[in-house]
Parts: C-alpha cells; sequence; structure tokens
C-alpha cells in the first residue's frame, strides 16, 4: 500500500517562493515541504569551493543523476537545447534553491515596470500595479533583511527605511563614481542587498569574502535556509530528496495529490487542501506539463497554452577593462554599487529597460582572474618577485562592468519536455527553445557604447566587450499572471485559473521581466499570495 503523507499545504520546492509562505503559515497549518534536492552543509560546500581550481557558482553544489541541474559552461548538461541560440541561465537542486548563489541584489521594479504594453506598446502589462506590491516589498524587505539607502529610492517609492544602514561603496565604485560626475553616463548608487551590513536576525555582518557568488561563507548573505528555519521551528516538515514526479487531480478539478519518488525508487503521496507550486521557473512548468492527464491532455493549469511559455532572462553585456591606477578589487561583496539611469524612460518604446552593474570582483567573470591571470605572466617567463610585483600591478587595475538588458515575453520562448531523453526518476528533461529578440539586441548594443564610453572617461585601457550575451540567471515567465485565463496561468494571486487550490509562485508568474534582479519581487509577490492561501484554507 502506497504511503500517504497528509496536511493542509503542500509546498513543492525549498528556495525562497516556498520557504517565505512555508514559515508564514507553518504556525496556523500543517504545511509539508518536498524539496527535490538535498540539504547542504555550508562547511562541506565551502570547502569544496576553496579546493575547486575554477570557481564556478555550481562548483560547490555537484550534479548527479540523482539531483541534476544546468551548469555555467556546459549548457547541454541538462537542458536539451532547441536553439536558436543557447539558453545559459541555470539554477540549484537543493533545500534552500538557487538563493545558496544568488548575489544577494534586492531591488524593487519601478512603477512602469508593471505597465509596459500599456505605457510603450512592448510586451503585457500585469494585472496589478506597484501600489498593488509596495507593502510586500516592505514585507520581504524585512523578511530578507535588506541593506539600503532610503534617501534615495531609485525611482521605486518607499513609504520608510531599509531594515540596515547601507553596504559602503567600494573604493573602485568611488573612483568609478569620480570620473563620472558632471557626465551623462549616469550616476553611480548603492545597491540596495539582502546583505547584512550590522548582525541580522541571528546573522552576522558581512565579511568581505568576495565569494557571494557561489555562497558565503557565513550567511551574511540571506538565504531561503534562514525561512525554512523558521518554518520547521513551528512545525513544518521538510523532505529534502524528495521528488515530485507528477500532480493529480480530482473530479472537481482541485489537485488531489503530489506523487513522490525518492533517488532509491520508492514513492508515497502527498494530499493536501492547498498545493504551492514553487520549482522554480524551469521546474515548475516542466511538472505541470508532465502530469498531462486525458482530462488534462496539454498538462495541468495550462488550458491557455501558456505554460512553458514566455521564457525570458536578463541578457548581460559583459566588458572589462584595466584602470590607469589600482582601484584594488577582489575584496567585499561582489557588487555594490550601480547605474539606475535607464531603468525607465520613453526610450522602451524602441529599446529595453537596462541597468548596469559594477562588479568588485575584477577579471574573474570574463577571464577567471587573477589565477589566469598569474598563469599567463608566469608563461611569459616572470618568476618569483617579479612574477608577484607583475600581478599585483595588473590585477590590482582590474574593472568589470555588466550591463541586465530587459527581455521581452515571446511565446516560441519555452519550456518544453524532451520524452526520449528521461532523468533518473523517468520525467523527460527540460527542452529549451529560445532567442533573445532584435528588442534586446538593442539593448545590449546601447550597454556595450555606454560601457566603452565609461571605460574611456576613466582613462582605462585593455578594454573588452563579450562577443555574445550572458545569462544573468534570471529565469521568468514560464506561468504568466494575468485576469484572462485564455492568456495566462494564474491570476494576480497567483492561484492557477484552471485549479483553484493550486497556487504559482516564483517568477515563472513574471509577465514581463523588467531589469531588476528578480529575488525581491518573488519574496514580495509569494508573501502577497499568503493572504489568498489563507482564504482558501479557511474555506
Amino acid at each position: 500500500m502506497t504511503e500517504v503523507v497528509d496536511c493542509d499545504v503542500a509546498v513543492i520546492g525549498a528556495g525562497v517562493a516556498g520557504a517565505l509562505p512555508a514559515a508564514a503559515l507553518a504556525d496556523e497549518a500543517r504545511v509539508v515541504i518536498l524539496e527535490a534536492g538535498p540539504r547542504i552543509d555550508r562547511q562541506e560546500t565551502l570547502e569544496r569551493f576553496w579546493q575547486a581550481p575554477v570557481k564556478l557558482p555550481e562548483v560547490p553544489y555537484p550534479g548527479s543523476k540523482i539531483y541534476p541541474h544546468p551548469v555555467t559552461g556546459d549548457p547541454d548538461v541538462w537542458y536539451v537545447q532547441e536553439g536558436p541560440e543557447v539558453f545559459q541561465s541555470t539554477y540549484l537542486r537543493a533545500v534552500g534553491g538557487t538563493t545558496w548563489h544568488w548575489l544577494g541584489t534586492a531591488l524593487r521594479f519601478v512603477p512602469e515596470d508593471f505597465h509596459l504594453a500599456s505605457r510603450f506598446g512592448r510586451g503585457v502589462d500585469w494585472p496589478i500595479g506597484y501600489n498593488d506590491l509596495a507593502p510586500w516589498y516592505e514585507a520581504a524587505e524585512r523578511a530578507l533583511g535588506v541593506a539600503g539607502d532610503a534617501s534615495d529610492d531609485l525611482g521605486s517609492p518607499r513609504a520608510g527605511p531599509f531594515p540596515l544602514p547601507v553596504i559602503p561603496l567600494s573604493y573602485s565604485d568611488k573612483v568609478f563614481a569620480k570620473a563620472l560626475a558632471g557626465t551623462d553616463l549616469g550616476a553611480v548608487r548603492p545597491t540596495p542587498q539582502a546583505r547584512n551590513s550590522e548582525p541580522y536576525r541571528g546573522r552576522p555582518t558581512c565579511c568581505g569574502s568576495a565569494s557571494c557568488i557561489p555562497i558565503c561563507p557565513v550567511q551574511a548573505k540571506w538565504d531561503a535556509t534562514q525561512a525554512l528555519a523558521e518554518a520547521e521551528a513551528k512545525g513544518a516538515r521538510l523532505l529534502d530528496s524528495a521528488v515530485v514526479v507528477g500532480l493529480e487531480t480530482g473530479p472537481d478539478g482541485h489537485i488531489s495529490l503530489a506523487l513522490v519518488q525518492r533517488p532509491d525508487g520508492s514513492r508515497f503521496e502527498v494530499h493536501a487542501k492547498v498545493f504551492i507550486l514553487a520549482a522554480h521557473a524551469i521546474e515548475s512548468p516542466r511538472l505541470l506539463l508532465h502530469s498531462a492527464s486525458e482530462a488534462y491532455p496539454r498538462g495541468l493549469a495550462n488550458s491557455s497554452d501558456q505554460v512553458g511559455r514566455n521564457l525570458m532572462d536578463h541578457p548581460i553585456q559583459l566588458s572589462w577593462a584595466l584602470a590607469p591606477e589600482p582601484v584594488w578589487p577582489y575584496r567585499g561583496p561582489l557588487s555594490t554599487a550601480g547605474i539606475e539611469t535607464f531603468r525607465s524612460g520613453g526610450f522602451r518604446s524602441s529599446r529595453p529597460a537596462s541597468r548596469l552593474e559594477f562588479g568588485n570582483d575584477g577579471w574573474s567573470w570574463p577571464t577567471g582572474a587573477p589565477i589566469t591571470t598569474a598563469e599567463r605572466l608566469a608563461k611569459s617567463g616572470l618568476t618569483g618577485l617579479a612574477l608577484q610585483e607583475a600581478l599585483r600591478q595588473e590585477a590590482s587595475r582590474h574593472l568589470r562592468l555588466s550591463t541586465l538588458v530587459e527581455q521581452l515575453p515571446a511565446a516560441e520562448n519555452r519550456i518544453d519536455l524532451a520524452p526520449d531523453q528521461r532523468d533518473h526518476y523517468g520525467v523527460p528533461r527540460p527542452r529549451v527553445h529560445y532567442r533573445v529578440g532584435d528588442y534586446a539586441r538593442a539593448g545590449l548594443l546601447h550597454a556595450e557604447q555606454h560601457q566603452d564610453a565609461i571605460f574611456r572617461k576613466m582613462g582605462a585601457s585593455d578594454i573588452q566587450h563579450a562577443d555574445d550575451f550572458s545569462g544573468a540567471g534570471h529565469i521568468m515567465g514560464t506561468a504568466r499572471m494575468g485576469e484572462d485565463p485564455d492568456t495566462s496561468v494564474v491570476d494576480a494571486d497567483l492561484r492557477a485559473h484552471d485549479h483553484r487550490n493550486l497556487f504559482i509562485l516564483g517568477s515563472a508568474v513574471f509577465p514581463t521581466g523588467a531589469t531588476a534582479n528578480p529575488t525581491l519581487t518573488i519574496a514580495a509577490l509569494s508573501l502577497r499570495a499568503v493572504e489568498a492561501i489563507r482564504a482558501m484554507l479557511g474555506a
């Protein structure tokens, strides 16, 4: 007889979108959290990172046939890429999700981001506006512990201060700010981030280890394990290595159960009054599509045929150069400032919004420096003190800029299933159809020109621009929210149009992607959805 786990709320996915509602609901309902990946030991993970010769974001979190996930630099390791361009962004399968290796940037959307179609004739509008989400942004900032400068709202109106004082600008940020002062290239402004500038909720102050990606060694940067610990302390049950391989419905169209498989092949069922699908913008549509049945031949929540469609990222233009004088990178948080000038404006009718991020990580992203710098200098014949001095002279001048560009939703950009390529659990791997699009390409071109002008204003040399876009890791849009069930998957409360006890949380529900890193908006939307989930529990 199949084991049955009975609860009030079944949460599928233990990242930010699942952890925050689980913590909010656990003291009033029986909550079970199902996570496909393992629990992570921070010290063991740190040791893997320190010993790895190449510091990719996924290096501390080795994938396997049991815990598969995409890997930076090897796009075919998990995705089945159908083109015409390669989708490059990745995510983790683990307790805590991708918040283990997120940067920590915690920006709000600006008001016009919610009205792209009506304001600029592009994309679609959200079914909610900035004012609907503003109080939940505040709640999310408190939950994550966001540090920022409340005197500068960066275009996103605020009702109060940030929970924590601003993270100071780095030395290189100040060098950029001095060079750009009085120009039309943009003001250098501190970036709000979910990173402690002072102790907060049991977490220490940032120690400046410069390894936010892939792991914060002291948990000064917020990650979802904090909310999960809160949920478990309230009585929630977290089951790791528990892969949901299917959802089933009852005669009323409600989700009746989740079928869960362990790595050893054993299975059990989870029955709940409410199901929260928070398994990321790749895994959520993958599960819905795989749960097709005679009653729902196109998959669950998919009467609109929008599940898996409108895949978006923030394509990145990456550039790097040598400063004329030392700026001392490779210290502190990986980014502490940006240029927000181009996040809004009338130009969005013809080219996308964008935001520029200043890197404190030197050339580590584009070239693998400083390790590759030392290797190159050694191969040139330098040894001993001469090698040491040459490395200091060059690495101390490394500059890095990256611009995140808004991408429009497009139905042909999508996730579907590759039935001939299945994982360890018998579920088809995600097949990706992706193209950046002309609109985003115009933004990438503008970004390169902007970055080039900044470097030249600084008097930088050895200016280099990446030949093509990079992925931001901001996977969005595959189960969009909207008022019309014919063109969207969930409503404004993130409830599936087709199944009234199914809530889909996470960046999958974004109708458009804007330019802000999505985590804070994911958190705000997830906390907002708790009200509707409570109402469903009481019905």
